[in-house]
Formats: C-alpha cells, sequence, structure tokens
C-alpha cells in the first residue's frame, strides 16, 4: 500500500529540517497545512512532503525562509528546477528519488535518472545519485521512516539500472588478462549494489573479472589458484559478517585461501570501515570507497 500519510517526524527524517522548526515555520508562515487527529497529532500528505522537500533544497541553496514562504507551491517547484540546472547539481534528483521511493513511483524514478545520466553518464549516476542516496535510504529505514517494502522497490530500480549498463560492458575485450579480479561477498552478506557496480567500473577499464556474487563461502575460493591463477579477491561487506565477526573472517581468509601467501584481498563495505588496522595482514587491504579502488588499478594495468 503507498504510504500517503506522514508524520511531522518523517518530515524531518526526509527533508534534514528539524521538526522544530516545521512546527516554527507553520505557525510564522503558514508554510504546510497538516491534518490533525482528534488529539491534535499532525499529518502530512504528499502534497506536504513535496513542499518540505523542495523548501529544504532552496534553504540550502541558501535562500532565505522568508523569501521561500512569499512565493507559492509552483513558484517553489519553478525556482527548484532553476536552481538545479544552474548548478548542475544532484541534491534535488536525491530528494526526488525519495519521493519516488515513498510514492512507490517507477516512472518519477526513470525521470530522475534519465536526467542525471544526460548530464553525467551511468558512473556519474552512480558516484553522484545512487551513492548519496543510498546513504540516506540506510538511516531512514533505522529511523522507521520507510519499511523494508520501500527498500526492496527501490533498490530492485537501482540494480536493475545497474544490470542493464553491467551488460553492455561484460562482453567487451580486456585488455589486460595478466590479472583477474574475483568479486565475491561473504556468507549470508546479501547486498550486491555496490560490488555489481565495482564489477562494472573495472570491466569498463578493460579488466578481467570472475563475479561470484552473494554469500559465497570462502572454502570455494581455492580452486582459481588450481587452475594457476593468482587472483586479487574482492568483497564488500554491509551486514555479514558482523564488527564483532570480522577479526575471525580476515583470519579464515587467510587460512582457507590465501594459505599464508601474498594473496590479496581488497575490502569495501559499510562494516569493512569497522576493520582494526592490528586485525589486518600485509596482504589485505581496506577501501573506503569504490573510486579508491579505480584509481588503484591503472597502476597495477601498467605494470
Amino acid at each position: 500500500m503507498i504510504k500517503s500519510k506522514f508524520s511531522i517526524r518523517d518530515l524531518e527524517n526526509l527533508s534534514g529540517i528539524k521538526s522544530h522548526t516545521i512546527r516554527i515555520w507553520e505557525k510564522r508562515y503558514d508554510l504546510l497545512e497538516p491534518d490533525r487527529t482528534d488529539t491534535n497529532i499532525r499529518s502530512y500528505n504528499l502534497s506536504s512532503l513535496r513542499k518540505i522537500l523542495n523548501v529544504s533544497y532552496l534553504k540550502n541553496a541558501g535562500i532565505k525562509i522568508s523569501t521561500i514562504a512569499s512565493l507559492t507551491t509552483t513558484e517553489i517547484e519553478t525556482q527548484v528546477r532553476k536552481l538545479a540546472i544552474r548548478n548542475n547539481k544532484n541534491d534535488h534528483a536525491v530528494q526526488e528519488l525519495k519521493l519516488a521511493m515513498v510514492n512507490f513511483d517507477q516512472f518519477m524514478f526513470q525521470r530522475v535518472y534519465d536526467s542525471v545520466l544526460k548530464e553525467v553518464g551511468f558512473s556519474g549516476v552512480f558516484y553522484d545519485l545512487f551513492i548519496p542516496f543510498l546513504e540516506e535510504l540506510g538511516y531512514l529505514w533505522q529511523s522507521k521512516t520507510i519499511n523494508i517494502a520501500h527498500e526492496h522497490f527501490i533498490s530492485h530500480l537501482i540494480k536493475q539500472k545497474v544490470l542493464i549498463n553491467l551488460e553492455k560492458v561484460q562482453y567487451q575485450e580486456t585488455t589486460n588478462n595478466d590479472k583477474v579480479y574475483v568479486l565475491f561477498l561473504p556468507e549470508n552478506e546479501m547486498h550486491d549494489l555496490g560490488l555489481l557496480f565495482l564489477n562494472y567500473e573495472l570491466l569498463k577499464k578493460g579488466c578481467k573479472t570472475v563475479y561470484l556474487g552473494a554469500s559465497m563461502v570462502l572454502e570455494a575460493l581455492p580452486f582459481f589458484k588450481k587452475q594457476g591463477i593468482s587472483p586479487t579477491y574482492i568483497t564488500y561487506i554491509t551486514v555479514k559478517p558482523t564488527e564483532k565477526e570480522l577479526p575471525s573472517f580476515l583470519k579464515k581468509f587467510n587460512r582457507k585461501v590465501a594459505k599464508n601467501d601474498d594473496t590479496e584481498l581488497w575490502i569495501l563495505g559499510h562494516l569493512a570501515q569497522k576493520i582494526k588496522p592490528k586485525d589486518l595482514s600485509k596482504n589485505q587491504t581496506v577501501f573506503r570507497e569504490i573510486s579508491e579502488v579505480i584509481r588503484k588499478i591503472p597502476e597495477l594495468v601498467e605494470a
């Protein structure tokens, strides 16, 4: 069912404007007109959500709230479009994706995607739009502003775009056959968006990759070395293994896969940032973001 009513806390989480501030703006400028329950609790419709997202965008652009409040809803939307075009920023696009998500609107998602794609290409879409949006998505999920249906809906649409673009590069000729990158997610890890996009970026650079996907057991990975391949393994950790389990995962990789040699393991993802330096072996490297990995590739290609 489409969510059509929002609490003031939902508006705060989605727009970044504090509930207290929203109340002040309502009283001072009649900015929003919430419905009220019999117990005087505010609730807001989709139009109010769209308006507060647009107000947030204009406010972040440096426009005074008194000026914004003097505009009609249509004038606010026009001003947002002008600013978004002139500044070539994706802040507004992220706000639009939020609205598409809460309204389960795949057509709005497509419009936002197409507009950003035209300006920056697919890699730019992922770095400038999808990554900032997905970071906010995690917060919205934790704060219970959205539920699992919203997350699955929008994640599926984003994954669809990654797969479409991945297919365009996965059959092109590789220019670096000496190095093989084996991409996998640890056992019970299913969040594959980041790893899929990394595979896209590596293939686009002419690298040879083997994409194994979600929930791979470490015991299956030594197969490549037995075939005479010396791969660099790349993994992406979002929820599994947990922070507490990370040290044992790293040790198990060296015991089962690297077997005490210099086989490299590159690690990305939210939980990867929780790894303590003392738990890393010399063959294991943590990267903060995908772009760091890509910047490292040319040195290896040219070596």
